[in-house]
């Protein structure tokens, strides 16, 4: 069908919306609770248009096409009504922004800056709650405009409804059941609802307070280690194209930010990838504690702890590579008698939760705060000098590259075990890539069948534990990231304007960055990570127990979120 929007004529698909015609043809029309297939529910009224023949105003992300409808997105009713709904908006809202975390990255700012927003209606405001309970986010009720978004997003994607809509009229607000603070809610930490939030009703805890005291400290060896999907992500808040793969510069960035080393994280996840196949297969020989969860995501491992308490046992001991390439850069500097402290950086909020109970790691930033500090210190980030890892920890396969994305530990597990029961070298394992929330796969490994679950977004994974416990699925490797598309899109990367692109574009763009060099890269299983072999040999001596120590979880730590 054809319709006319602006004068201008454009082909539309029956049942489209008219924001879904206007977006596709590059139209631009502002909108504030609308996200595109979890919150769509017409209330702020921002997107309003006025529709040929129709006596009211319509919101375009709700109203249909027809054929012949002609449409006006920019008349001076229309603008007075969108100006009208931002300045009721905003005659609640704490107009602190100088002062916000969100500051000139506020989608909220931003248009009532568009339209020239003044605080005509201003009057009784609501009494607001300022929760900085939680490890790893933060909730300002009086910066919230009740778009629904967080709401929806940890419902719909994430399956915790840790917070929701209470009250009623004037006094409505965003809260978790019975009033309770974030810490204490089924709040996993994952951070989606930050992601998506139009304001800084939900920021991260932001700790570059922290790390800067850290960086001025004499006498300690300053330790930067990052995660893999972080480099694939950081270029965006320096206006790289979504997905750039910034790794060289982001080392650099590092070094001038003050670290006397910066190690890759990677190198954690070919030892985490070592001791996991390890573990599957274990327990597959003894044929206990199957299937095998994986414990890399801390926001998986406490949605675990909270709603599947009794599958603890399942749970991977095997350290998160974060924590793993933190314990052994810790004993390898203090075995030469040096004072270390070691800061992670990380694409996910969770994090900050999981470093503060086994105290191996002083301080975790996130891909945000780490964009924050380079320019608080006036760094060019772009005409950096691309530099490498330091050793002995930056030595890393691509097999722990990939663990950035969904589905990528389980890939790196299967290269590591069919190298390990077959002595052959395992390419690439299509099958396992590219899910759209949960995908099994059976595989031969050695005349076993094995049968793997891969799974993204906390709602899917209740699904598939729901599966479990009733006995209808059996699996004997489950991988679960909390997030959509995995860590690409943790809950602690640089913002993107959800208006401009879908989050399902944002993970492909990202996850095609580390593919690509997944497939360019000569070493591609954690058997062949040399450094890895060396460290198990000549700084831990082969020893079981101290690798053990050091490289597992202790099962008394496994409620460790509490």
């Amino acid at each position: 069908m054809e319709i006319i929007v602006d004068g201008k004529k454009y082909i539309a698909e029956n049942g489209e919306t008219i924001l879904q015609v206007a977006r596709r043809n590059g139209i631009e029309i502002p909108t504030l609770c609308f996200l595109k297939g979890v919150n769509e529910p017409a209330s702020c009224r921002v997107c309003v248009v006025e529709v040929e023949g129709v006596k009211n105003l319509c919101t375009a992300c709700s109203t249909k096409v027809f054929d012949g409808m002609v449409v006006k997105t920019n008349t001076n009713k229309v603008i007075r009504a969108r100006k009208n709904a931002i300045e009721l908006l905003l005659s609640n809202h704490n107009q602190n922004c100088l002062s916000c975390p969100k500051n000139l990255q506020c989608q909220f700012q931003k248009l009532c800056n568009q339209f020239q927003c003044t605080n005509k209606f201003k009057g009784e405001m609501n009494e607001f709650a300022y929760d900085d309970t939680n490890h790893a986010i933060v909730r300002d009720e009086s910066k919230c405009i009740l778009c629904g978004k967080c709401v929806a997003v940890c419902a719909k994607r994430q399956g915790c409804s840790a917070i929701g809509k209470v009250g009623r009229g004037f006094e409505t607000k965003v809260s978790t059941p019975f009033d309770r603070d974030m810490q204490h809610s089924a709040c996993v930490g994952c951070g989606q609802c930050v992601l998506v939030c139009p304001t800084g009703a939900l920021t991260q805890k932001n700790d570059t307070s922290k790390v800067m005291d850290i960086l001025c400290e004499d006498d300690v060896v300053k330790i930067a280690q990052v995660a893999p999907a972080v480099r694939v992500s950081l270029g965006e808040a320096f206006g790289n194209e979504i997905g750039t793969f910034v790794e060289g510069k982001m080392v650099s960035a590092l070094k001038e930010l003050g670290f006397d080393f910066v190690f890759d994280v990677n190198t954690g996840a070919d030892f985490t990838v070592v001791e996991e196949a390890g573990e599957l297969l274990e327990r597959l020989e003894r044929k206990e504690n199957l299937p095998l969860f994986t414990s890399c995501c801390p926001a998986w491992f406490n949605y675990c702890e909270k709603f599947y308490p009794e599958y603890a046992n399942n749970m991977s001991t095997a350290k998160s590579p974060n924590e793993m390439l933190a314990s052994l850069v810790r004993y390898y500097f203090e075995k030469q008698g040096k004072k270390v402290k070691i800061v992670s950086v990380m694409p996910c909020t969770a994090k900050k939760r999981e470093i503060l109970t086994h105290g191996v790691i002083d301080q975790c930033i996130t891909t945000r705060e780490l964009a924050d500090l380079i320019k608080l210190k006036s760094i060019n980030f772009n005409t950096l000098e691309d530099k490498k890892f330091d050793d002995p920890f930056g030595e890393a396969t691509s097999s722990a590259l990939i663990f950035g994305v969904t589905g990528g530990v389980t890939e790196a597990a299967l290269r590591y075990a069919v190298f390990k029961t077959t002595g052959k070298k395992q390419g690439i394992v299509e099958e396992v890539r590219f899910s759209d929330g949960v995908k099994e796969v059976s595989v031969d490994l050695a005349g076993k069948k094995l049968n793997l679950a891969i799974v993204h977004g906390l709602t899917n994974a209740k699904a598939v534990m729901e599966e479990i416990k009733s006995g209808k699925r059996k699996y004997d490797f489950v991988e679960v990231m909390a997030c959509p598309g995995g860590c690409v899109n943790g809950g602690g990367q640089i913002y993107v304007d959800y208006d401009k692109v879908d989050v399902e574009e944002v993970i492909k763009k990202r996850s095609a960055s580390i593919y690509k060099v997944d497939g360019d890269c000569k070493f591609s299983g954690s058997e062949e990570n040399k450094s890895v072999a060396k460290i198990y040999d000549e700084l831990l001596g082969n020893d079981k127990h101290l690798i053990h120590d050091l490289l597992h979880y202790k099962r008394a730590d496994k409620n460790f979120y509490e």
